[in-house]
């Protein structure tokens, strides 16, 4: 497959809302979060339908994929921002003109839902893209720790070679090495939707990276499962488990979620570095992810290094 590597972002670029999940029902965080993008510097266009749904999810999807295609066929963009996850991306995988996305090769950033459409674009055209910060969820007011990422490796070449995790967050080596791969990876519950699709990328040496939200242990367990008996984890180089955001109502959920990335530490090869703590999540503190970028993870019971080994935007 041939990596399709997007322009960083500069000073005066466009920058092009879409919503390809779900809708917004605070429209003033839409105001804040074009606001905080226009001080940076950038010019923000909203799609035709942004924001908007029909009951028929058939009109809400013709209006998801014209915002999409006019977003990426518009010269003038130069990154793509989702507005923010919740459902209904995974509705539009095989209606999408790829070949339209491989012409005209851009920034394109969301999490969670959507990372139905980051995969499947990956998996079709090779661009690298990015998991991480949306217009609703976070851009309306990051933190610093969430900025300073999105920054960095959206607007310089060389920033991702070395990523840091958030001090809060603590870190635990489940199984020490060291790996290189690309990085294959998102909502843990979207991407196993997502198995015996074309539209999942291949498995074969990559580095996984998952998260989830509100999602009991036995939940969890059933998708990780899933992706063992498929064969796919058993390809990977190393697993980078992210803040799975608990459900409440799951009885001594920190000891069984321990107990079980532990299990699925323990049934990967000696050497493939695993991992839990990873600033990467349904949290304030959000490390952005350059999906499909060739990355390298050095782990040990006291160490950790992580970043890309090439540039995950170009100049």
């Amino acid at each position: 497959m041939k990596i399709l590597i997007p322009k960083a972002l500069r000073r005066g670029d466009v920058i092009g809302l879409i919503s390809p999940s779900s809708t917004c029902a605070e429209p003033e965080k839409i105001e804040q979060a074009v606001t905080y993008l226009e001080q940076h510097g950038f010019r923000v266009r909203p799609s035709r339908y942004l924001n908007q749904a029909e009951i028929d999810p058939a009109h809400t999807d013709r209006y998801k994929l014209h915002d999409i295609h006019q977003t990426f066929a518009d010269p003038e963009v130069k990154a793509v921002f989702c507005l923010r996850g919740g459902a209904g991306a995974t509705r539009l995988l095989d209606r999408i003109d790829y070949g339209l996305i491989a012409a005209n090769p851009k920034i394109l950033v969301g999490y969670s839902d959507i990372t139905a459409l980051s995969l499947a674009v990956f998996a079709k055209t090779g661009l690298v893209n990015f998991s991480g910060p949306m217009a609703a969820t976070e851009l309306f007011a990051p933190t610093s720790y969430t900025e300073e990422h999105f920054w960095g490796m959206l607007t310089d070449p060389g920033y991702a070679a070395s990523l840091s995790n958030f001090e809060g967050h603590q870190l635990r080596c489940l199984k020490p090495g060291t790996a290189t791969g690309r990085l294959i990876g998102g909502n843990l519950s979207v991407l196993s939707s997502m198995i015996g699709t074309p539209f999942l990328p291949s498995f074969r040496g990559a580095l996984l990276f998952a998260e989830d939200i509100n999602e009991p242990a036995y939940r969890i367990d059933r998708m990780l499962s899933h992706l063992f008996n498929a064969g796919l984890v058993q390809r990977c180089r190393g697993l980078l488990f992210g803040q799975f955001c608990k459900n409440p109502a799951d009885e001594n959920r920190d000891y069984r979620f321990d107990k079980m990335f532990a299990y699925y530490a323990d049934r990967m090869p000696e050497g493939t570095p695993v991992m839990t703590g990873l600033s990467y999540g349904h949290i304030v503190e959000l490390m952005t992810i350059p999906v499909g970028a060739k990355c390298r993870i050095e782990l040990g019971a006291d160490s950790f290094a992580f970043g890309a080994v090439e540039p995950v935007v170009q100049a």
